[in-house]
């Protein structure tokens, strides 16, 4: 309930504040954010295992944003940027979807 809770508020606050993202910051946050989400898939198919670990779980975060900020950070630097941003939506995407199967899998049965 109080990852719920704690979302909830992110939310209105985030609605009321309506904050800015730094213009040098822009080009990392999509990036960010699905890396974010394939952490929380994976912590919701580890929960429904039986297998979580909450300090697993926030490395889990820390460490996908750090990796793949870096690695757009590192093809921005090469001229490649578009297209390591690519690659990694497509990979984290897939580990998102592969995630989601499973929790389906596990919830339904199908």
């Amino acid at each position: 309930m109080i990852p719920v809770l704690g979302l909830v508020v992110g939310v209105v606050l985030g609605l009321m504040l309506q904050p800015e993202v730094p213009g040098w910051l822009e080009p990392y946050l999509p990036i960010a954010v699905i890396a974010a989400l394939d952490a929380v898939f994976g912590g919701v198919r580890a929960s429904l295992e039986g297998i979580f670990n909450d300090r697993v779980f926030v490395i889990s975060i820390l460490s996908n944003v750090l990796v793949a900020g870096l690695i757009v950070f590192l093809g921005n630097q090469l001229g490649v940027g578009a297209q390591l941003s690519t690659g990694v939506v497509v990979v984290l995407g897939l580990r998102i979807f592969s995630n989601v199967a499973a929790i389906r899998r596990h919830l339904l049965g199908a």
